[in-house]
């Protein structure tokens, strides 16, 4: 097929990206690993010579993949004819694709190229990727396909000029705000990673170690070798806590800086557009009719100084966002003080006088008796075991935690609620992680109501709306837990009453539009679900 090729320039980037286990391999055999049979057998020109076959061969393979990869955006779709050996033909539909976003790392920047990444509804990976195209072709294909595909929507035929969107500002992060959010992000994946080091490297680590160090009790020790008293244990194990804890918050600040430098927002008419990153730079694209749900999410920390952090839930998966909640999920505003928070998310959803309702205070005694319970569990055992083997600690240590268990039970019930009206169905669940979901009722797929055993006996209910997001499908549903059994069968009525109306005039106002049955993922199907 007739079309465009890659840049010229992928080709040394894909030969030196691909060829890194080539030069690893020719580190080690040329210089480390000389001594070895094989080698010795074949010797060293043969050796250098095998190596420059598969780096010849490596050029050859990757010149070939740029000259003969072509992509066209029609007025309709988008065609990739890709492949040296083996070809693949692909044509995705424009009305399918969900984003278009651009991503650039220093070398990439340096070589002034980039990578396209074009993601659809539903998908479980990026459905096509232009790696590597020049910095300027790829903000033109982000440009013309927001055009082509508002031609499309408006019925417009190929050859119909569409003006490109203006755009205005929504926000951009300064140094402090940058700072702020560097200092309020924790990376809790360090203590499970510092764990596992201690696994596998603690028995050597401990023999570098005195014995009467007080750290030999956090090694792996032999049986005969007891452990210090309680008291030091506990003593010795707050610099180690204090120490996993720095760099859990050093990890968090380093990855949030470096993920959202230079950050700006900006609305054009039929969707958002956003810049973000240091050392892998993101530009990107949200189309407002593919919004699935808005998430306002904050801490213990962010909430003390009124900070909150606003993503936008998509149907598709979004690319370089593992670290923010999974696929689908991106990042609208990193942090802004909770008033701007809402007032930007009623700028995208128009959601506003949203009066949280929180459970029935029965649901607030079910969970200090579940502390109390675990707790209570935890003291027998302790105690139980201390009969049969001399621990260095007390069984009755486990009660300690009670007091904050019980603060903990209040917080959890204090932060729960729902709030529903006639167009959006608002949850909020959550501690020391708090999110308030804002879900458009035309946008839910599934309403789920259950009641397990223990809720039936105190009269209580959950009930969750399902969309076609990501969060929804990693189990992160909009959940309003815990309430009045009468109160989750009127929701649950309700829900599926509104949902069905709000379905009907949003089928009315669109039914002009050829395009709309195909866009419209959050209506296609819905399903009601009651369990107990």
């Amino acid at each position: 097929m007739s079309g465009t090729t890659l840049s010229p320039l992928s080709i040394p980037y894909r030969v030196l990206q691909r060829g890194g286990s080539i030069l690893i391999a020719a580190v080690f055999l040329l210089r480390g690993g000389t001594s070895l049979p094989v080698v010795g057998a074949i010797g060293f020109p043969a050796i250098a010579g095998i190596l420059g076959l598969a780096v010849f061969s490596l050029v050859g393979y990757e010149t070939a993949y740029v000259r003969r990869f072509r992509y066209d955006l029609t007025g309709n779709s988008l065609d990739i004819d890709s492949g040296v050996i083996s070809r693949r033909n692909r044509e995705i539909p424009l009305r399918r694709i969900q984003n278009v976003d651009i991503s650039r790392n220093i070398i990439q920047r340096v070589l002034n190229i980039a990578v396209v990444s074009f993601e659809t509804a539903g998908g479980n990976a990026t459905e096509a990727t232009l790696k590597f195209v020049s910095a300027t072709e790829a903000k033109r294909l982000q440009q013309e396909l927001s055009q082509r595909k508002q031609a499309t929507s408006a019925d417009a035929d190929e050859t119909q000029t569409v003006e490109t969107p203006s755009s205005a500002l929504l926000f951009e992060m300064n140094s402090q705000d940058l700072a702020l959010l560097g200092i309020f992000s924790i990376n809790l994946r360090v203590p499970s990673l510092l764990a596992a080091g201690l696994s596998t490297f603690g028995p050597a680590a401990s023999t570098f170690l005195p014995v009467e160090s007080p750290y030999q009790a956090f090694l792996p020790q032999s049986a005969g070798l007891a452990g210090p008293s309680w008291i030091s244990f506990f003593i010795s194990l707050l610099p180690v806590l204090l120490g996993v804890f720095f760099l859990s918050w050093v990890a968090g600040a380093a990855s949030a800086i470096t993920s959202y430098y230079d950050f700006s927002l900006r609305e054009t008419e039929s969707e958002l557009r956003y810049e973000r990153g240091m050392l892998q730079r993101y530009d990107g694209s949200i189309p407002f009719d593919k919004v699935q749900a808005l998430t306002i999410e904050d801490g213990p920390l962010k909430r003390y100084f009124g900070y909150a952090t606003l993503y936008v839930e998509t149907a598709g998966y979004a690319p370089g966002q593992s670290s923010e909640g999974g696929r689908g999920s991106e990042v609208a505003i990193p942090l802004a003080k909770r008033d701007r928070i809402w007032s930007l998310a009623e700028r995208i959803e128009p959601v506003n006088s949203v009066d949280i309702e929180r459970p029935p205070t029965r649901a607030r005694r079910r969970y200090a008796a579940r502390v109390l319970i675990i707790i209570g569990s935890l003291t027998g055992a302790l105690y139980i075991l201390q009969q049969l083997v001399p621990l260095g600690v007390p069984w009755w240590t486990p009660l300690i935690l009670s007091l904050p268990g019980l603060i903990f039970a209040q917080l959890l019930w204090s932060h729960r609620g729902h709030w529903i009206d006639d167009s959006y169905f608002v949850t909020r669940n959550g501690v020391f992680t708090r999110k308030t979901q804002i879900i458009p009722l035309y946008r839910i797929q599934t309403i789920i109501d259950t009641r397990n055993i223990f809720q039936r006996r105190l009269n209580l209910g959950t009930v969750i709306a399902d969309t076609a997001g990501s969060r929804s499908f990693s189990g992160m549903d909009a959940a309003a837990v815990d309430i009045g059994s009468d109160r989750a069968t009127e929701l649950r009525e309700s829900l599926e009453s509104r949902l069905q109306s709000t379905i009907l005039s949003y089928r009315q106002s669109n039914e002009t539009n050829p395009s709309e049955p195909e866009s419209w993922d959050g209506v296609r199907a819905c399903a009601v679900f009651y369990s107990e």
